[in-house]
This record gives C-alpha cells, sequence and structure tokens, in this order.
C-alpha cells in the first residue's frame, strides 16, 4: 500500500462522538428556528414586491387660520377728509381658542402733527369675508401714541406716550408708561407690566 505524500488530517477520521455532536447541533438550530419568526410585516419574499400589510395615512394636520388682515377695516376713529393709516399691527391667539387675532395700531394720516394713536383688536370669524373690531384697548380721544408695541405669549404690550395737561404740545409728550393687555374672564384687563419693555 502506498502511502499518502499529504498527511492525514485529524478531522477525516470520523467517530461516533462526532456524529452525535453533530446531530445535537443540528437539533439545536432547527428547535431555535421554530421559536424565532421573522416579524411578517417585514420578511420579504424572494420575487415579491414588498409591501406593508396595512397602510395606515399619518393624519393630516389642520390648515393653519390666517389672522385677519386689518386693511381695509372700518375702525371706530373719525379722521374727517383723511384716511385712518394702521401704523402697526401684529397678531397671535389672545384668547386661547386656536384662532388667531390681530391688534392694529392705527391713526389718522395728517400730514403734520402728532395724531393720535388707537389700538383696535381684530377677529374674524370662520367663513366671515371681513374682520370686524372686538375690542378697544387704546382710545385716540386719550390722546396717546403708541411706541414699543408687540403681541407675545398671549399678550398685548406698549409703551404709551401722553401729555400732563392740554397746554403740553403735541410734538412734545411728557408722560410715559408701559401698559400690558390681557384675555381673562370675558375682557382684556390692562396692568402695568413688571418689567419695562425697553422703551
Amino acid at each position: 500500500m502506498q502511502q499518502s505524500v499529504v498527511p492525514e488530517l485529524a478531522h477525516t477520521q470520523t467517530s461516533p462522538i462526532q456524529w452525535v455532536a453533530t446531530a445535537t447541533a443540528i437539533a439545536g438550530v432547527v428547535a431555535l428556528s421554530s421559536v424565532v419568526h421573522p416579524d411578517p410585516a417585514r420578511a420579504a419574499q424572494p420575487g415579491a414586491d414588498p409591501k406593508p400589510a396595512t397602510a395606515t395615512a399619518p393624519a393630516a394636520a389642520p390648515a393653519p387660520v390666517a389672522a385677519p388682515d386689518p386693511t381695509g377695516v372700518d375702525f371706530p376713529v373719525d379722521c374727517g377728509p383723511v384716511k385712518v393709516l394702521v401704523e402697526k399691527k401684529a397678531s397671535g391667539d389672545l384668547d386661547g381658542d386656536g384662532r388667531p387675532e390681530t391688534v392694529a395700531v392705527v391713526r389718522c394720516d395728517a400730514g403734520s402733527g402728532t395724531p393720535p394713536d388707537g389700538v383696535y383688536v381684530l377677529v374674524q370669524a370662520q367663513g366671515a369675508k371681513e374682520p370686524r373690531v372686538v375690542a378697544t384697548l387704546v382710545d385716540p380721544k386719550d390722546r396717546l401714541s403708541v411706541t414699543d408695541f408687540a403681541v407675545r405669549d398671549g399678550a398685548v404690550t406698549a409703551t404709551l406716550l401722553g401729555y400732563s395737561s392740554i397746554d403740553v404740545p403735541s410734538c412734545c409728550p411728557d408722560l410715559k408708561q408701559n401698559a400690558k393687555w390681557q384675555w381673562k374672564n370675558g375682557a382684556f384687563i390692562r396692568s402695568t407690566p413688571s418689567e419695562a419693555n425697553g422703551a
């Protein structure tokens, strides 16, 4: 008998114990595969187009509601022959109903001088064509000018410049106060902010 040039390899000779070990390992893999299953929604079949079992579209977010536009609103200001000018505007949800209100600072469009300002809150009901004035925060009859105006965190803030007497010329207000309005118990309540608003 001729001897092989390549020495014998250990694994070419099998013993009964190796057969038992192999059979046990295969039995363990089969048992494990019967317990662990892939997620049927993610398992891909060969040649099949992977589609989810049920496709549920996410709920669409409600369309944002536009804030009322003060252009063309009939403000309660008597300007005689000149028109009403919207100087400033800001919007926010002041009453917590999920719909924005617009606050507008308006005055008469006088060619000279310092006409007093009015501050008005506008709402536009769903389906309504035009916004309407629902509150007057500053009446032009009070002879005040409005600066540092903002709508933030459900409140309206402003710095009001006024006059100590009718003898003070309208060009040069000599009084200054900070004001804040918030919707409480069905009305806009005016207070003085605890922090000056930078005027």
